[in-house]
């Protein structure tokens, strides 16, 4: 069983909207995109989800973002990682847009909140996802390494990621890879609507 990494194309774009959901709501019962389509209905956020995968606007939901595990010819993990000086607030607000969401200034409230003053020569990485039945057999691992070769053929030299107060699973798994917490942000407005406190920043050098 060896794990393929490809880059994402636009025909994956049900596999990564299935992927982008399960990471926004990474154990609470509603996620940014619950919040931000205005429902539950795991049909309607799916179909939007892929839409926004495939928006003209560049937003870090874009499939071009994404990097997708493959285990004997099945998708089983995502990695998204994405330049902030391009997939920015302002194309994420585009894309929306593009979808027909485009009055979602209370959802995107919440979203920006606890955002932190990235630095535009970093490498972002987020959806960092595998199906469920694929746990430890190596999949996110693979999926970073590839992308930390990737970023440094590029000439990045800093990558970090954005994850929940809380979420100790991925915080470790960040960890075991090289990353350190760099940066804290607890917000009222966050726990109110999610449950969880706030974020944490992570960073890693190579």
């Amino acid at each position: 069983m060896s794990i393929k990494i490809k880059q994402a194309k636009a025909e994956d774009s049900a596999f990564l909207a299935q992927m982008i959901l399960q990471s926004s709501r990474a154990g609470k019962k509603d996620g940014l995109f619950d919040l931000l389509f205005g429902t539950n209905d795991n049909e309607i956020i799916l179909q939007r989800l892929e839409e926004l995968t495939k928006t003209e606007a560049k937003s870090h939901c874009h499939f071009s973002n994404f990097l997708i595990a493959e285990l004997d010819g099945k998708s089983v993990g995502t990695l998204c990682s994405y330049e902030p000086r391009i997939s920015n607030k302002e194309a994420f607000i585009k894309a929306l847009t593009e979808i027909g969401c485009s009055d979602q200034n209370a959802a995107l409230e919440v979203m920006y909140i606890c955002d932190f003053n990235l630095n535009t020569r970093t490498l972002i990485f987020d959806f960092m996802e595998e199906l469920e039945g694929f746990i430890d057999v190596g999949v996110l691992k693979a999926l970073m390494q590839k992308s930390l070769l990737t970023a440094r053929l590029k000439g990045y030299r800093i990558a970090q990621t954005m994850i929940e107060i809380g979420s100790l699973e991925s915080e470790l798994f960040y960890k075991k890879m090289g990353f350190r917490v760099v940066e804290k942000k607890e917000c009222e407005l966050y726990k109110e609507k999610f449950g969880r406190h706030g974020m944490l920043l992570m960073s890693i050098e190579f």
